[in-house]
């Protein structure tokens, strides 16, 4: 088929006729099939069931650093864990606490300790928010009243000659959240380069802090999967060490509501966060990261485990994107990413178009992310991303999803060519 732009207005008219009536019958289908957010699938959360016989009173509740994990203490997180996800995250243990089981909760933290103890005190206070991003980092930002400046992303990350013009002139910026392995939700990979000036960063603001969320830090769907410099070797050659706070969990690792999530950071930036968290917790659930170790043992163990999540995921990208290329390819209505790991395929359809596709698709009995979500103020200057999650449905459900989806973008876009 010829691309759309170069169909007749009668020829365009006809295939939007044909795309309802095929439209209409999936309406008539009572569909129930969700691609909102990624959440992994059954298929992902069985693989971790042995976990819990990982820990028995026959293996012993104590650790190098805890005489008995059932008890009270431990506010950094018991030894082993902290190794664990320092080798995770490429630092040391010292640099490492493990919280309880979301890195959202410990961001949030993050953010309102800062607020206690630097930001607050300011009246003028912006965040930068490369876009499209994670719906959820701009939520704390706005939850605290920061105003959010929007960083557009290119193949290499975030636009770094922007990024730099506004940390090195503008005091009244105070930090910027970062998604670096396999963006949220477009899959991009921050260069060398990108890593590099990021670390090289000099802020006008002395309480400048870059958010970096390696959430997907080894959450590979692919046989050639990307490669990201580590952020904190980098530091120690500019010497902005207390620049940065890391985070990651086992969220998608494990289970999403029992995981186990920790973050990096410099021994200055770690004294001033253990000075809030002494007094909002004892300790977190050390039974928990307990478990987690027992469980995999070393990194090579969550490297071998991560394998087995491939497994189950390489076939639903796969799915999604020679979807996408088999319906839409050639039409010159939509582009989208084919990434090499994390949770997400983020499809760009005509502008002024995304809401109407995700209407479209709701009606049908498919659920996506809002539109405009990826953006600041969920507000997409464009119209155009979709967060697509190909994780959660069954298999067969995401076929049929992708399917009504496709449809939806073509409709969207002929509606639009036709009016």
């Amino acid at each position: 088929m010829s691309a759309y732009a170069s169909m007749e207005k009668t020829e365009l008219a006809k295939e939007l006729a044909k795309l309802e009536s095929y439209y209409e019958n999936y309406k008539s289908q009572g569909l129930s099939l969700n691609m909102a957010r990624g959440k992994p699938g059954s298929a992902q959360l069985d693989i971790s069931n042995e976990m819990f016989y990982s820990i028995t009173p026959e293996t012993a509740f104590k650790t190098a650093d805890c005489p008995d994990c059932r008890n009270y203490g431990g506010l950094e997180g018991i030894i082993e864990a902290r190794q664990l996800f320092g080798d995770i995250l490429g630092v040391e243990a010292k640099n490492v606490m493990v919280g309880g089981n979301s890195s959202l909760n410990m961001m949030f933290d993050t953010i309102a300790c800062m607020m206690e103890t630097s930001w607050g005190k300011q009246e003028k206070l912006k965040f930068l928010c490369p876009a499209p991003g994670y719906d959820r980092h701009f939520g704390i930002t706005q939850y605290f009243g920061i105003e959010m400046i929007t960083i557009p992303m290119t193949a290499a990350g975030p636009d770094m000659d922007m990024i730099e013009k506004l940390v090195n002139e503008d005091s009244t910026v105070k930090g910027i959240w970062c998604v670096p392995k396999y963006s949220n939700p477009q899959g991009i990979t921050y260069s060398d380069e990108t890593v590099k000036r990021f670390a090289a960063l000099k802020p006008a603001a002395k309480d400048f802090r870059i958010m970096w969320d390696n959430a997907y830090i080894i959450h590979d769907i692919s046989d050639t999967p990307d490669t990201l410099l580590n952020i904190f070797d980098e530091l120690k050659k500019t010497g902005n060490e207390d620049m940065v706070f890391e985070f990651c969990s086992t969220s998608k690792i494990t289970f999403p509501g029992a995981g186990v999530a920790a973050l990096a950071a410099s021994e200055n930036n770690l004294a001033i966060l253990k000075k809030r968290y002494q007094y909002q917790t004892i300790g977190y659930d050390k039974l928990n990261m307990l478990r987690h170790v027992k469980y995999f043992g070393d990194f090579k163990g969550v490297l071998a485990h991560m394998q087995k999540h491939k497994a189950v995921l390489q076939p639903r990208f796969d799915m999604v994107t020679d979807t996408l290329e088999k319906e839409l390819a050639g039409l010159g209505i939509a582009s989208w990413t084919k990434p090499n790991g994390g949770y997400f395929v983020s499809v760009d359809v005509m502008d002024g178009c995304a809401k109407r596709v995700v209407e479209l698709c709701r009606n049908a009995g498919v659920v996506l992310t809002g539109a405009g979500a990826t953006f600041p103020y969920g507000k997409d200057p464009k119209d155009s991303n979709i967060r697509v999650a190909p994780t959660y449905p069954p298999i067969e459900e995401l076929e049929t999803a992708m399917n009504v989806f496709c449809i939806c973008v073509k409709i969207a876009a002929l509606e639009q060519l036709t009016r």
